[in-house]
C-alpha cells in the first residue's frame, strides 16, 4: 500500500503543511482545495514545491455536490469539474474525489447517479484522469459504501472508482462484510480515520472529533482486517478534521499521523500475514513490569529541602552516584532519583522547569527492542555522554522533553545501582519507612492539543490498554483526564489536559513551563498505619472540607467509626461494588508538584469521584493566579 496524508490533517499553510508531510517521511500527500486556494502560488508552483520535498500528490479534493443535480445546475457542476481538472493537471494530480450530494436541489436515483458518473468518467479519461466517489454519512441520497459502490459498478467507467473513508463507513456502525466483495482495482482509495465513541450527528463528529488510528474507539482494525480481504494494495489516506489537530504542530501531528499508520499495519500483519513490503519490521510492543525509577531535575539548595520531603516521606537515601552530584531515595519498589549535578541533561532541564520529574524509568521485557521499536515509530532518540563503566541506558524524549528510559534483566541495565551508584550510610534518611510499596500511577499534565499525541506514543510503543474518557469538574473548568495501564497495573499513566487556563492542571503548565509529571501516587498496603507515619514526620496533608465526610457517611454504608477514622486523616474514599480506593494528597510543592497515597483493595480506577474534591482543596490553598509572584 502507498500511504498518505491530507493536508487538511495539519494546521498551517500549504508550504508548512507539505513539509512537516515530508519530514514525518509520507510520499503522498491529498490536496485539500481551500488549502490551495489560499496559496500565494499557482497550481504548478505548489507542484514544483511539493516534488521538491519528494512528495507526490495522490487525490485532490473534494468536490462536492456532485450527482444528482436537475438542469441548469447539473450543466454547471460539469463545467465546474472540466476547471477541476484544469487545476488538477498544473497540480500533476490524477484523482479527483467527489464525496456525495448533500444539496436539497439534488435528485435521488442511483441510476441517475451512475449516468452521471459515467459522463465525469468520460470527460476525466480524456485528460488521463480518474474519479472517485465516496458516500458521506451524512449525504442527502447517498450516505452508505455499499450504494456508492453500486453507483460505480453501474457508471460501469474505467475512470470511475470507489473511495472508502473508515469514519463514514464505522460511524453509522453499516455491515462491513460487503467490503470483501468490491474488486480492488474498483477501489481507487481508502481514507482512515478514527473517533472517540460520541452520541452526536455525525457531520460534526467528523468535522471535529475525527482522530489517528488507535486514537479512539471506532473498530478501525475489523475496517482493515476486510479491506486486506480484497487483497487491496492502493493509496491509504488519512483524513482528519480536529479541532486539537488544527491547534497543534503541523510537524508533530504528521509524525503522529505515520506512527499510527505503521501500527495499524503492523498489527494487520501480524493478524494477517499480509505481505506489506513498505512497512518497517516493528519489534513487538514492550511488556512494561513496572516502573524502575523517577528522576527529579533540582539544583543543589531546592534538592536539599526535596530530600527531606523525601526523607518525610519515609524514603532513605540509599545510593550516591560514583560520578555525579546524583542520590538514591528508596522504599519498598520505589525509587527515586534526585539529580542535582551541574552538567547533562537533568541540569538543563531544571534551568527551563525548575525542581520537576526530568526523566521516568521503566521495566520492560527487552530493551534494546524497545528502543528499536521507538525508532522505527520515530520516537526521538537520546544520548548523552556516561563515566567509564557507567550503565548507558537507552531513553526516547518523552512529554515535554523529558525522557523515557527502558530497563531490563537480559541485558543487565537492572544492575545500574550496584555499578553507578556506592551505598549510602545507612543512617540518611528516615529510619523506619512508611510503608509506601510501589509507584502507583504517574500523573502528567499536558496542553489540550497534546492529549492525543502523547496517548499514542504510549499506546503505540508499550503493550498498554487505554481507559475511557474520564471528565473532571476543576473550581476554573474541565479537565479532560484518560488512563493508559498495563493489564495488571504494574504500569499507570493518567494524562490529563484542559482548554481552561484557570483549572490546577493549566495553571500546572504554566508553572513549569511545558508539559510534565504533577503527581505521583504512592501506594501503601496500609494507609492508616502510613499518614499516622507522615503525620508523625510533619508532612502537611491537603486538608479536606467536613462535608465531604459527611455526605460520605449518608452516601455510603461504612460506620460512624469508620468515616471518622476517614476524617481524622483526610482520606478521601470510594467503593465499586465490593472494591475499595483510599486516597491522601500531600499539599502542593513549589511549582505545583504534589504526591498522593493511596491504597487499593481490589480496586481498578483511580477515585474519579473524588476528583473535584480533592481539585477545590488544592485551589483554596494554591496562589492566587491573578497575583505577581514574588
Amino acid at each position: 500500500m502507498q500511504t498518505a496524508i491530507a493536508t487538511v490533517c495539519l494546521s498551517g499553510t500549504l508550504t508548512e503543511k507539505v513539509e512537516a508531510i515530508a519530514a514525518a517521511q509520507f510520499k503522498g500527500v491529498e490536496i485539500f482545495e481551500n488549502d490551495l486556494l489560499s496559496f500565494n502560488g499557482t497550481p504548478a508552483e505548489a507542484r514544483r514545491m511539493i516534488e521538491d520535498l519528494g512528495l507526490k500528490t495522490i487525490t485532490f479534493q473534494p468536490f462536492r455536490d456532485f450527482e444528482g443535480m436537475p438542469e441548469p445546475q447539473r450543466s454547471k457542476v460539469f463545467a465546474r469539474a472540466e476547471r477541476k481538472f484544469d487545476v488538477m493537471q498544473e497540480l500533476g494530480c490524477d484523482l479527483l474525489m467527489v464525496c456525495s450530494n448533500v444539496s436539497e436541489a439534488s435528485l435521488g436515483g442511483i441510476d441517475r447517479a451512475a449516468a452521471d458518473f459515467h459522463e465525469l468518467g468520460e470527460r476525466a479519461a480524456k485528460r488521463g484522469m480518474r474519479v472517485g466517489f465516496e458516500a458521506l454519512a451524512w449525504g442527502r441520497h447517498i450516505n452508505d459504501y455499499r450504494d456508492a459502490w453500486e453507483v460505480v459498478r453501474r457508471a460501469n467507467h474505467p475512470a470511475v472508482g470507489l473511495v472508502l473513508d473508515s469514519f463514514h463507513v464505522l460511524a453509522r456502525g453499516t455491515d462491513l462484510s460487503a467490503i470483501r466483495s468490491i474488486p480492488k482495482d474498483r477501489i481507487f482509495l481508502v481514507q482512515m480515520a478514527d473517533a472517540p465513541k460520541l452520541d452526536m450527528d455525525y457531520l460534526s463528529w467528523s468535522r471535529h472529533y475525527r482522530c489517528f488510528p488507535g486514537q479512539g474507539d471506532l473498530p478501525v482494525d475489523d475496517f482493515m482486517l476486510v479491506l486486506q480481504a480484497t487483497g487491496f494494495d492502493g493509496l491509504l489516506s488519512l483524513e482528519i478534521f480536529n479541532d486539537r489537530f488544527r491547534a497543534g504542530s503541523a510537524r508533530s501531528v504528521a509524525v503522529d499521523g505515520q506512527r499510527s499508520l505503521i501500527v495499524m499495519l503492523d498489527e494487520l500483519r501480524r493478524k494477517t500475514g499480509a505481505s506489506l513490503p513498505n512497512l518497517p519490521n516493528l519489534p513487538p510492543k514492550a511488556v512494561c513490569s513496572g516502573v524502575e525509577f523517577i528522576e527529579f531535575a533540582a539544583d543543589e539548595r531546592t534538592a536539599v529541602a526535596f530530600e527531606q520531603i523525601l526523607g518525610g516521606l519515609g524514603f532513605a537515601k540509599t545510593g550516591i552516584h560514583k560520578s555525579k552530584a546524583v542520590n538514591r531515595w528508596s522504599q519498598g519498589d520505589i525509587n527515586i532519583v534526585v539529580n542535582s549535578d551541574k552538567e547533562g541533561f537533568a541540569h538543563s532541564f531544571n534551568i527551563t522547569h525548575g525542581t520537576s520529574v526530568c526523566a521516568i524509568a521503566l521495566r520492560v521485557d527487552d530493551a534494546s527492542a524497545t528502543i528499536d521499536r521507538a525508532l522505527k515509530l520515530l520516537d526521538q532518540p537520546f544520548r548523552q555522554a556516561v563515566g567509564p563503566g557507567e550503565v548507558d541506558i537507552p531513553a526516547v524524549r518523552g512529554l515535554g522533553g523529558s525522557l523515557l528510559y527502558f530497563v531490563d534483566r537480559k541485558s543487565g541495565l537492572d544492575r545500574l545501582w550496584d555499578v553507578d551508584f556506592e551505598p549510602a550510610a545507612a543512617a540518611s534518611g528516615s529510619s523506619g519507612g512508611a510503608g509506601l510499596t510501589v509507584v502507583d500511577h504517574i500523573s502528567q499534565s499536558m496542553h489540550y492539543e497534546e492529549m492525543l499525541t502523547w496517548l499514542l506514543f504510549y499506546t503505540s510503543l508499550l503493550d498498554v490498554r487505554k481507559t475511557p474518557v474520564n471528565t473532571v469538574i476543576d473550581p476554573g473548568g474541565v479537565v479532560q483526564s484518560q488512563a493508559v495501564e498495563t493489564q495488571d497495573g504494574a504500569l499507570r499513566l493518567v494524562l490529563n489536559a484542559s482548554q481552561s487556563r484557570q483549572t490546577l492542571s493549566s495553571r500546572f503548565l504554566t508553572e513549569l513551563f511545558g508539559s510534565g509529571v504533577q503527581h505521583l501516587a504512592l501506594a501503601t498496603d496500609d494507609i492508616f498505619a502510613t499518614v499516622e507515619q507522615l503525620n508523625a514526620n510533619g508532612i502537611d496533608l491537603l486538608p479536606i472540607p467536613e462535608n465531604y465526610y459527611d455526605d460520605l457517611e449518608v452516601r455510603t454504608d461504612l460506620s460512624e467509626e469508620n468515616v471518622e477514622r476517614l476524617r481524622a486523616r483526610n482520606i478521601l474514599y470510594d467503593r465499586e461494588g465490593n472494591s475499595e480506593y483510599f486516597q491522601v494528597y500531600t499539599k502542593a510543592l513549589e511549582g505545583g508538584f504534589f504526591f498522593e497515597i493511596v491504597e487499593r483493595r481490589n480496586y481498578t480506577g483511580f477515585g474519579a469521584v473524588n476528583a473535584p474534591i480533592r481539585l477545590a482543596s488544592q485551589t483554596r490553598l494554591a496562589p492566587n493566579p491573578t497575583m505577581p509572584r514574588r
